[in-house]
Parts: structure tokens; sequence; C-alpha cells
């Protein structure tokens, strides 16, 4: 009888207070002891106010509703077919809608309907596809963000496919650890030839110029993701760049000269079409044999060879999975490298030994800047010091609890 006079009262009751009301019956169905006569009367009461012309009572419905598992489905959807505010509290919260509930709202909902679908929590693999193929690119920033989302990787490519150019996704998608290698070259790429676009755009520099910057900083990313990911990020990061044309032999002694050979292991498998295991032979073999055949096989031009097989027996006399302790090009193995080619001539040669040389500069440039990182941290440390003697027994008073 009362939601019967609930009804009555509401036919003529201005909008907010019906709204009001109308949260009181939600409220009172979801958590008081009604009969299970006056819960049918209240759950009809609630499905004919969905369609109150008000938003405010629809709103103040979803409110109520949208995080209870005692909320009727009918009633749910019935609210996610309502306009985006309305939908989106229902979307993103309810439990009682179903992966295919959420599908079909991802596909004809607006901005914020998709953006609340995003933001769900342990959003399953589904939904995340649906919003991939149709989502906008909000709804798939969100959804970058949405560390719970179980996103496949064909998801990840259709979202970089489709607005790869939007920096807010990027970064969210960037800092996803779960974002496959691969397509973190590639977003890593596009970052580099967007920046050299702008700079060449604003005549800072040439056209020229910027692309090779762009290049060489893609191709320090490869390297460092190759060398920094799982055994299976390497031949993924290769399959991108060689889809790319971004596969270049100037990239595979880059990695080798960084003391980082995995990416060029990748490289000389899919290059030769030789078994994995066979290749690691071939590279780890200190005597150098075979490694001849090897890069003829991978299809290096003859006048890089010599460099190539330098830089192989370096890394071998050192330990050629030992890794490297700098960041960048290693100088030692670059040096060794520089004297086996020095007696080189003609066309070829002079441009390997500009590439060569420009490598050797770059690793100038990061080991000054390293140093003067380290001075001025010694000038930091000797202010405190001046200012300060006694923080220099402090010191010395918690190195010797950590050498303890």
């Amino acid at each position: 009888m009362i939601v019967r006079r609930f009804l009555l009262w509401a036919r003529t009751a201005p909008a907010e207070p019906r709204a009001a009301g109308a949260a009181a019956l939600a409220g009172a169905y979801l958590r008081s002891g009604m009969s299970d006569e006056d819960r049918r009367e209240a759950e009809t009461a609630l499905i004919a106010l969905i369609d109150d012309p008000s938003p405010l009572v629809r709103r103040a419905i979803a409110e109520e509703m949208a995080p209870s598992m005692r909320t009727p489905r009918n009633l749910a959807l019935g609210l996610i077919a309502d306009q985006g505010d309305v939908a989106a509290l229902v979307l993103a919260h309810s439990p009682v809608l179903t992966e295919a509930d959420l599908v079909d709202a991802a596909a004809v909902g607006d901005t914020l309907a998709q953006r609340a679908i995003a933001m769900r929590r342990c959003l399953p693999v589904s939904v995340c596809a649906a919003l991939a193929e149709v989502g906008c690119e909000e709804a798939l920033v969100t959804l970058a963000g949405n560390r719970t989302a179980e996103i496949p990787d064909f998801s990840f490519e259709r979202i970089v496919e489709r607005f790869g150019d939007s920096g807010g996704l990027r970064e969210a998608l960037l800092e996803r650890a779960d974002l496959p290698a691969g397509l973190r070259q590639a977003i890593a790429a596009r970052v580099s030839e967007t920046l050299a676009s702008f700079v060449a755009g604003c005549g800072w520099l040439t056209p020229e110029r910027s692309a090779r910057l762009a290049r060489e900083s893609t191709e320090r990313v490869a390297v460092a993701l190759a060398a920094g990911g799982e055994a299976t990020d390497a031949p993924a990061i290769v399959e991108v760049l060689r889809t790319t044309g971004r596969l270049t032999p100037g990239l595979m002694l880059r990695s080798l000269l960084s003391g980082e050979p995995a990416l060029a292991e990748a490289a000389f498998v899919s290059l030769s079409d030789l078994p994995a295991g066979r290749v690691a032979t071939l590279l780890r073999d200190r005597r150098g044999a075979g490694l001849k055949a090897l890069c003829r096989k991978a299809g290096l031009p003859a006048a890089l060879e010599l460099a190539f097989i330098a830089a192989i027996l370096a890394l071998n006399a050192r330990g050629f999975d030992a890794g490297s302790t700098r960041h960048g090009i290693d100088r030692v193995l670059l040096r060794d490298v520089l004297i086996a080619c020095e007696g080189m001539t003609g066309p070829e040669a002079d441009a390997l030994m500009a590439l060569l040389r420009r490598m050797d500069a770059e690793a100038a440039r990061e080991e000054a800047k390293a140093m003067a990182d380290s001075l001025a941290d010694d000038a930091a440390l000797a202010l405190l010091i001046e200012a300060d003697p006694s923080f220099l027994i402090e010191l010395e008073a918690g190195d010797l609890r950590d050498a303890a």
C-alpha cells in the first residue's frame, strides 16, 4: 500500500522531491525487510520510474542501485539505455551486468558510457576487445590506465593502430607492464618520428638531421628493451622492426657495441632462418668459426662483415652474455672494432667509419654527462660537509653500519 501511495504522489510531485522519494524507495528495496508483495510492487515502481521525464529521478535511482547485487537485471538494463551520465553510473559499477551487456553497451554508447565501461575493475578480455575496436580515444586512454583490465595483445595492437598518434594514449600504454615489447618499440618509434617532424617543421634542424636523431633514438630504445625484457621480447621487437623496415645492420651493430647483444642475436635468427640454438652457438664461439658464413646467411653487406666479426669476438673476450655495466655504446668494444676496420677503403667503408665515429661521439657525450653528474654530486657533498661537519661523521657511521 505504501508503494501505491508513493506512485500516486509521484504523479504530481515536483522533480526534486520526486527524485528524493525515488532514492528512498530504491534504498528501501535494497536494504529493508519488505514483504514479497511489497518487494514486487517496489520493483515495478522503480522500473516504471526509469521512464520518468526528469533526469534527476533516473539519476537518483541509478546512484542507489548501481553498486548492488540485488538490483533487478531489467532495471539495470533500462538504466544503461538512458542518457550518458545516468547510464555511466550503472555501467561503471553494476555487478549484475554480463559481459554481453557490456559489449553491447560499448558498441552503442557515447563517450561517457564507453569511459565508464573502461574503468570497471577486472574488465574481461571480450569487453576490452570490443572497446579496442569501437571505443573513442578518451575511452581507450581510460582503458589503458585501468591496470586490472585484461587487454589481449591483439587489442593492444588495434588500439595503437587506431589512435597511436595520441600522446595521452601512448603515455598510458607505456606505463603498463603487460604491453608487448614489440608494441612498446613501435610506440617509441612513433614518438621519435613525431618529435623529428616537429623539430624539422620548426626549422631547428634539417629534415635529414632530425630524421637521423629520431632513428638513433629509436635504435637506443630497441636495444634497451630487448636487453631488459623477457627472453621472448627480443624476437618480438625484431619482428616489429623488420616489418616496419627499421631492422638495419647499423641497429644490429649498435646492439653488439652496447654490450647488450640480445637484439642482434634475435635479428641473426630472423634474417638467417637458422635455428636459434645454432645461431647462439656460432655467436658464442670464441674462435669466430662460422661468423662470416652467418653474416652472409643473414644478408649483411660484405663491407660490414669485418666490423660484425670484430664486435662479436670482442664481446666473447669478456663473456658474450655478461651484459653491460654502462648505458649506451661501450667505447672499449667500439675501439676494437675501429682498429679492425681502420684499413678498409671504398665508399661503403667510409660510410661504416662515419657510423662508428658518430657512435664514438655519442658514447663520449654520455661519459661526459655521467662524469659531470658525479663531479656535481661531489661538490654538493663538500658543501654539505662544509656547512655541517657532523654530517661527515653521520655519513661514515652509516657506511660502517651498511658494511656490518
